[in-house]
């Protein structure tokens, strides 16, 4: 859950989240320096003579600066394409969900159980309990089980939609008529708050999504006792 004057990402709760807040701190590092080096260079010509100037038309030093940025951009690219693939990737989910996205509300339909379906609705401010959140309450949530891998088909019934949970490193486009896919693992348990991140009219911003992540022997007593 992000807290007020936040400068970084959320806390990271899923392996994907992890790997890509390493990647983002990775690649920072990496502008980081170029950065200091060209401040370095610019304060260098600009305080100082140019007692050789010919080194500045050296084949050596076209080399390097060829040759370098080659280098840097395989660092960048190496990362990003492994964690691209490690996104796509589903293995045997234990459950799949298919979210479809409305004007302005979501449904939820868990494949595997039967006639386990329900709208979620987000909770107006004057019908919020002590403690919840206005804006990101929802009256049903998605409660999963963690550490198991969740598979979310999602798709929209209207016009375009984004279902998106920032601390699991999730965003993914509900699209009228096409089935997207993403997957989720949580490694603790908890509430995990998101929004519609899709300009989709006006009640945007009045879409949120709530996740309950919880051990699989709750998940399983909700489901049996959900109507």
């Amino acid at each position: 859950m992000a807290y007020p004057l936040q400068l970084g990402f959320q806390d990271a709760t899923s392996p994907i989240m992890e790997e890509l807040l390493h990647f983002h701190d990775h690649a920072l590092m990496i502008v980081f320096l170029i950065s200091s080096l060209v401040l370095y260079l610019i304060s260098v010509m600009l305080t100082t003579n140019l007692t050789h100037t010919s080194t500045m038309d050296a084949q050596e030093v076209e080399t390097i600066w060829t040759i370098l940025p080659a280098i840097i951009l395989i660092m960048i690219a190496l990362p990003s394409l492994r964690i691209l693939y490690m996104m796509d990737e589903i293995n045997n989910p234990y459950l799949t969900v298919k979210t479809l996205g409305h004007q302005w509300y979501w449904s939820y339909e868990y494949s595997d159980y039967e006639d386990l379906t329900f709208d979620s609705y987000m909770v107006p401010t004057q019908e919020l309990k002590p403690g919840e959140l206005r804006l990101l309450e929802v009256d049903n949530r998605v409660v999963l089980p963690m550490e198991l891998t969740i598979r979310m088909l999602i798709s929209s019934e209207d016009v375009l939609h984004s279902w998106a949970i920032p601390s699991l490193g999730l965003k993914t486009d509900a699209i009228p008529g096409r089935l997207n896919q993403t997957t989720l693992m949580s490694t603790r348990p908890g509430l995990y708050y998101g929004q519609c991140s899709e300009i989709c009219g006006s009640n945007h911003s009045f879409m949120p999504i709530v996740l309950e992540l919880v051990p699989l022997k709750y998940f399983e007593k909700w489901s049996s006792s959900t109507p």
